[in-house]
């Protein structure tokens, strides 16, 4: 069965998370994408960084894994993207429901 995961991944400013969770989910490669404010601490080219990032949480399917790992690595403004597929065992079961129906493409 499809099964529901979330997909996440971080990008600089709120415009680019509004954008990438609005072509995310026109494309019905997620149902939802859920963006919030952090701060990440990161050793870059040998530098200890902190930036505020933006997060971006979008429920999909394993089916849809494929497509959105690309359509994410395709628009994304960093030269190594954080992209990452959570697993959603426990999961309501309308709600896992509405995500493939979401995600199914029509």
């Amino acid at each position: 069965m499809d099964s529901p995961i979330a997909v996440v991944t971080t990008v600089a400013t709120r415009e680019q998370a509004q954008a990438l969770a609005r072509a995310l989910v026109e494309q019905r490669l997620a149902a939802c994408v859920q963006i919030s404010a952090i701060d990440s601490v990161y050793r870059w080219d040998g530098a200890l960084q902190c930036e505020p990032e933006w997060r971006l949480w979008c429920k999909t399917t394993t089916q849809r894994w494929p497509a959105i790992e690309a359509a994410i690595r395709e628009g994304h403004p960093y030269a190594l993207p954080q992209i990452c597929a959570f697993a959603l065992d426990l999961v309501h079961a309308p709600y896992a429901a509405w995500i493939r129906a979401e995600c199914e493409d029509g």
